[in-house]
């Protein structure tokens, strides 16, 4: 990762097994991740490969979603699955959650 980089932002995940995993950097100065969204970042291994971690913000945190020790060189194609799985969970709950509020607004509570 370049300097001044703390991680990398998920920006989408492609629903094919071998498909693109979008990102962006985000610098140390970047506040946290909103909610839903996962940050990526990886520094090599020990002996090879590389050590990849993601984090996913929540509404008033971030927390620890997933660790990769030691994941080959093509490590994106190992973390997809995953991510793919939390961000279409997210979208979901977002989703859902939108739906609830609407539904108790027009209910008047």
């Amino acid at each position: 990762m370049p300097d001044g980089v703390c991680g990398a932002p998920v920006r989408r995940v492609s629903a094919r097994p071998d498909g693109p995993l979008d990102i962006t950097w985000l610098t140390t100065e970047t506040p946290r991740l909103p909610l839903g969204r996962i940050r990526l970042h990886w520094e090599p291994a020990s002996l090879t490969g590389w050590d990849i971690t993601a984090r996913l913000g929540l509404a008033t945190t971030e927390v620890h979603l997933a660790s990769w020790p030691a994941a080959p060189d093509d490590w994106p194609h190992l973390v997809r699955p995953t991510l793919h799985e939390v961000t279409g969970l997210c979208a979901a709950l977002t989703f859902a959650t939108d739906a609830f509020d609407l539904s108790n607004r027009l209910a008047g509570v």
